[in-house]
């Protein structure tokens, strides 16, 4: 028999809301559940008697609403699980159904209170209700009347087909449509009675007037309707207040903290324990004082509020030492709020699929840069600006995953520089640009390849955004701070053996820090090996002015914009401190940044030292710190910390030396450092080898095709070779005059990294440690190489590699053009049949690539 109208299983109730079609989702406004139970039986009967097929997903705390066995598809899921996965894992259920199933979802409110967030409750809502709709389903919804802020009920009216009003009056049942599509009756909308078998309509003024006055009492508790967020950080302050004044235990605030920690701060065990050890209630309540939405600050915002709570602890001298952060947060909850409301949840949902993750990435890109935020986010971002007033801010990625234990996401999301001047409305139009482009790298193809990579495109990442005032101070029309730099606990650059690998490492800038962490140029950074700051990686004297910092990365609040000056620009401007502290004069007047008087003069070295120990101390592993200082008074330096995270390093051990009396014909690469990464002794398997010749007279497009075509070679399916990738200039710049312009991701999966020091025409970039290009290298225990061919003791036989097959035509046809630059040479070769190995020492900065025969398979017998 074919199945009838849809029905709620009330013919009287059908009556009332002139029946269900087919795509209707239902919302119940109730107050005890016992209501809605009574009205999704008879729902539920109905569906199986017409042989509908229905999905009851099961996930509250209250009682189960269809019992095991009647017919039903149950599925039991954990809101625990986060937002995206929790609702992946739905509509993977509603897909497989298929158009035409009947659904019943347990409470809603227990989202809400799973995720401590309303907003979140009302954006599962807005991406699930449409796809149901879509599929001619019939829903019914419960909600818990009076719990819930207006912002989410909103979203949820004008999303949903039907939302009932259910409640009671003097023992009886009374169901009152608030909203019916296309649908419309003389009565739809007054309260209905129900009288045992009918629904009948409230239709006298003075019987009306009883009932409605009579809930509107029952609802007038105006605490009870803010979001379950700000009802509990009310909670949060009467507590903290009352253990202040001895009204409640201290282990109340304790436990209270333990159960925000996870909605506020991280769901990470690791960051878990170590927020525990060092934040409080307190710290909490601190947050949400500074916080623009809902959710998770994100693993920035988290790493940077640990590393001076440790410091604080170590030392009560780092307190007054270390220049107050005045941040705000940008819960995570805001990001998803979003996606939802500028229609990119589609893509964020395919991006959870093996295949065809980057395919709605350009598309989702798009949305994100041209969407709107919702008013009361927007207003709250006003406020925000009204507190910095004109100050130069960072808009700064923080995501979940991001800055964590195992998971850097080095550069991998934007943070932009607002200088943050003109008219209110120029600079909020500014801030919301900057929050929408840390949105949008999040849809990145480096991005996205990174999770894929580390088998994280199933998890939740929210992207929170940490607001930072800018470190510095204003020079004339020029704002930057003196210094800035990365640290790191442990020294994976070590280039002399007198350097300790454990004392650390600063990759120092003046101006701002963005030189510290970028490859983008051909300037220098200062790497100072923290135990022998005076030690310089460069061999010869003249390479040290060579070598030195020429420009400065500086704000510039007259044009409103970044921008980059020459160092005598600066100090010609009107630096407003001793700059002898950081540069030494020349002839000419011009100035050449060597930060001798800093290491001799000042003890900055000694507490960068002092800071990592204890940061690594408490993490209990070894830490990557983003900091820049300060001048105050006469010549005094304030240390602020920027961000803080776990290093993702191994070190380099010990391995034998390569084979005694290598003749000089079998010898393809040699080099005297620098050498990064783990010492090894590894057969390579591949090399793929860009020649420098070729690329420097291909023209600038050509070159940006290049990077794609190596891309495509390393991370060819099926291609599980050890791999040597050799080119020239720096591997990662955008700047293709200075070398190839490859994203890490698309180079992931090599062994080993060589820059050669040429790019034809005279130029020759140097080798840039540090970058977070750098940081990923290391973070994936890749080896690093420098070749410098015109240097003794470095070698390149480049004439063999152009001799040899370049597979790159078989393995990639539609890119043959490229052979030319690009070639692919595979190791044993046809021509020669000697396996290729790599012998690196880190300690001694040696590096030998040599051929030799294959071992000789024993013969059987």
């Amino acid at each position: 028999m074919a199945p009838t109208f849809p029905s709620t299983g009330l013919s009287a109730l059908d009556g009332v809301v002139r029946g269900l079609r087919p795509g209707d989702n239902v919302v119940w406004q109730v107050e005890a559940m016992e209501d809605y139970a009574a009205l999704v039986h008879p729902f539920v009967e109905a569906a199986l008697a017409d042989g509908r097929k229905l999905v009851y997903f099961r996930f509250a705390r209250h009682e189960p609403l269809i019992e095991e066995h009647r017919g039903a598809e149950i599925h039991r899921l954990n809101p625990a699980v986060g937002f995206e996965s929790f609702t992946a894992s739905i509509h993977r259920v509603i897909e497989r159904a298929g158009p035409g199933a009947f659904y019943v979802f347990d409470c809603l409110s227990d989202l809400a209170a799973d995720w401590y967030s309303d907003l979140m409750l009302g954006n599962f809502f807005m991406v699930t209700c449409p796809y149901l709709y879509e599929l001619d389903t019939v829903t019914y919804f419960a909600l818990s009347r009076g719990s819930h802020s207006g912002e989410a009920v909103d979203s949820i009216r004008s999303t949903t087909q039907l939302l009932l009003d259910v409640f009671r009056h003097r023992g009886e049942l009374y169901v009152h449509p608030l909203k019916v599509d296309g649908r419309r009756s003389l009565t739809m909308y007054l309260p209905h009675v129900r009288r045992g078998d009918a629904f009948l309509p409230l239709t006298e003024s003075g019987a009306l007037a009883e009932v409605l006055v009579a809930l509107s009492e029952r609802r007038g508790d105006g605490v009870a309707r803010l979001d379950v967020w700000e009802r509990r950080f009310l909670e949060a302050r009467d507590v903290l207040e009352g253990v202040r004044s001895g009204a409640h235990p201290g282990d109340a605030a304790r436990a209270l903290f333990r159960s925000l920690l996870p909605i506020v701060l991280t769901r990470d065990e690791r960051l878990t324990e170590l927020a525990g050890r060092y934040l409080d209630l307190e710290d909490l309540l601190a947050i949400r004082r500074r916080m623009i939405g809902t959710g998770l600050v994100g693993g920035k915002a988290l790493g940077m509020l640990l590393a001076r709570a440790i410091l604080a602890d170590a030392d009560p001298r780092w307190s007054s030492a270390l220049e107050p952060h005045d941040s705000w947060f940008i819960g995570s909850d805001v990001f998803y709020t979003y996606l939802v409301r500028n229609g990119c949840w589609r893509a964020r949902r395919e991006q959870r699929s093996g295949g065809a993750f980057l395919e709605a990435a350009p598309e989702a890109r798009e949305r994100i840069r041209a969407g709107t935020f919702p008013g009361f986010i927007e207003q709250e971002l006003v406020h925000m600006l009204e507190h910095y007033g004109q100050a130069p801010i960072i808009v700064r990625s923080s995501s979940l995953l991001e800055d964590g234990f195992g998971n850097a996401f080095t550069g991998k999301y934007e943070s932009v520089f607002c200088p943050n001047q003109g008219s209110p409305q120029e600079r909020l139009r500014a801030l919301l640009d900057a929050i929408r482009t840390v949105y949008a790298s999040t849809m990145s193809d480096e991005a996205l390849l990174y999770r894929h990579d580390r088998g994280l495109l199933d998890r939740d990442e929210q992207m929170a955004i940490l607001v930072q005032r800018v470190s510095g101070a204003l020079h004339g029309r020029l704002f930057y701070p003196p210094l800035a730099g990365v640290a790191l606990s442990y020294n994976p650059y070590v280039w002399s053996r007198e350097i300790d690998p454990k004392a650390g490492v600063l990759r120092l800038v003046f101006g701002l820090g963005t030189r510290a962490v970028e490859r983008a140029d051909d300037d220098y950074t200062r790497i100072v090996a923290l135990n022998a700051p005076q030690r310089r990686p460069e061999a010869r004297p003249e390479e040290v002015t060579e070598h030195a910092q020429r420009r400065v990365d500086v704000l510039d609040l007259e044009a409103n914009r970044l921008a980059s000056v020459s160092v005598d620009e600066v100090v010609r401007d009107g630096a407003h401190f001793p700059v002898e502290l950081f540069a030494a004069a020349r002839r000419g007047g011009s100035w050449v940044l060597d930060f001798e008087k800093l290491f001799t003069a000042t003890p900055f070295v000694e507490q960068v030292r002092g800071m990592l120990a204890a940061l690594e101390a408490a993490y209990r592993y070894p830490v990557d710190v983003e900091l820049t200082a300060n001048v105050v008074g006469r010549g005094d330096l304030r240390i602020h910390v920027v961000q803080c995270r776990p290093l993702q390093v191994k070190e380099g051990g010990v391995h034998e030396p390569p084979p005694a009396g290598l003749a000089e014909e079998s010898i393809l690469l040699a080099s005297r450092g620098p050498v990064i990464g783990p010492s090894s002794n590894a057969r390579i398997e591949r090399v793929v080898y860009v020649d420098p010749d070729a690329y420097a007279r291909l023209a600038q497009q050509d070159r940006f095709e290049v990077a794609r075509v190596v891309g495509r070679v390393v991370r060819r399916r099926g291609e599980r070779r050890r791999t040597l990738l050799l080119g020239p200039g720096r591997w990662g710049t955008s700047t293709v005059s200075l070398g190839v312009p490859v994203g890490f991701a698309e180079i992931s999966a090599v062994a080993v990294v060589c820059e050669i020091e040429r790019m034809g025409e005279g130029v020759a970039p140097p080798p840039s440690l540090g970058s977070h290009f750098f940081n990923d290298l290391v973070e994936a225990s890749m080896l690093y190489v420098a070749l410098q061919p015109s240097r003794q003791g470095h070698r390149l036989d480049e004439e063999r590699l152009r001799r040899a097959r370049n597979r790159l035509p078989e393995l990639l046809p539609d890119d043959a053009r490229m052979a030319g630059v690009v070639r692919v040479v595979d190791f044993p070769s046809d021509e020669d049949g000697r396996e290729l190995w790599l012998n690196a020492s880190c300690l001694d900065q040696q590096v030998l690539c040599y051929l030799q025969p294959a071992p000789t398979s024993p013969q059987g017998g």
